[in-house]
């Protein structure tokens, strides 16, 4: 193991390059059977292996959907070409952050980074689908955290669709990023009257074998729970140990973003951890406070990673709710 703690080996994914779709490293499957068209996408960010680990894994094993049509997806493969184990970082993404480009405007402007363009081929997919599940995994040791969608009625159905495959244990509804819309924010997901859902599962640290285990857990409870594919069939990969009934739901009031050169965070966080009183200084953006906005705020998801610029969210404050 390095100095980053990597103990997983990202895989070569060079044979699912040419894809059946048209468009590199995206394949689907159609049954010929009436049902959902379900859709699971793996690097979303280049360093987030986790995922590329299990959607290569499930490729290899041949499966199909027993009805409905599947589509699987790598996303930032330039950003993933660059993956380094003694460098873990700089593999995020290349151009910008892929999950802050999926708002129409930004799709259809004239920007032509890497990311924007890889956006753009996806996206069709993206529509197509009426159930999607997007697999990330976060910078610190953290419990797995699945995000819901912003903090409306259109993200109760991502959350009722999570207490349906039995995990993780945290469930968020979220503020979204001042950055830019990610990919289950597309319009078809948040809104209430619409059944399409998406969710995003954040596996836990990056490069932990952890992750991997939740990734798979996920993903084959996703085409379970779609009735994409029998559970009978990939019974013998399930870890029941992960599932839970007793789910904890987060709501997030507040994303802090980075206000200049300087952010520095008053302790290591790591993330889900509990600030007890209101007004507890827990950074420092760019030379101002930043303060708990009530008791026992919850700090999810703190950013420490090198690659960050104004405007990035650094932290969000949430408050853990009754359902």
């Amino acid at each position: 193991m390095n100095k980053f703690g990597v103990e997983i080996t990202a895989p070569d994914i060079s044979r699912w390059k040419e894809g059946n779709t048209g468009v590199d490293y995206v394949w689907q499957f159609d049954s010929g059977k009436p049902g959902p068209n379900v859709m699971v996408q793996a690097l979303t960010h280049g360093n987030e292996i986790c995922g590329a680990i299990i959607m290569d894994w499930f490729l290899a094993q041949g499966y199909k959907p027993e009805v409905g049509v599947l589509t699987l997806s790598f996303g930032n493969l330039a950003a993933f070409g660059r993956w380094d184990p003694d460098n873990p970082e700089i593999s995020r993404y290349t151009d910008e952050d892929m999950n802050r480009v999926w708002a129409d405007d930004y799709l259809n402007s004239d920007k032509s980074t890497y990311e924007v363009v890889r956006a753009r081929q996806l996206l069709p997919f993206v529509e197509q689908a009426d159930f999607l599940l997007d697999i990330h995994s976060m910078r610190e040791p953290c419990a797995a955290l699945m995000v819901c969608g912003v903090t409306d009625k259109g993200a109760d159905k991502a959350v009722a669709m999570s207490k349906r495959l039995g995990l993780p244990e945290y469930l968020m509804y979220d503020t979204g990023h001042p950055a830019g819309l990610r990919m289950i924010e597309r319009p078809q997901f948040a809104d209430p009257k619409n059944p399409k859902t998406a969710i995003l599962i954040e596996c836990g640290q990056h490069w932990e074998k952890s992750a991997v285990d939740v990734a798979r857990e996920t993903m084959l409870r996703f085409l379970v729970e779609m009735g994409t594919i029998h559970e009978a069939t990939v019974k013998s990969f399930l870890n029941p140990s992960l599932h839970t009934s007793d789910f904890k739901v987060i709501e997030v009031t507040t994303a802090i973003v980075a206000q200049g050169a300087t952010f520095t965070f008053a302790e290591p966080y790591k993330g889900l951890e509990v600030i007890e009183k209101k007004g507890t200084v827990i950074a420092h953006n760019d030379g101002n406070p930043v303060l708990t906005p009530y008791d026992n705020t919850v700090l999810i998801m703190p950013a420490v990673a090198k690659q960050w610029k104004v405007g990035t969210t650094m932290v969000r404050l949430g408050r853990l709710i009754s359902d």
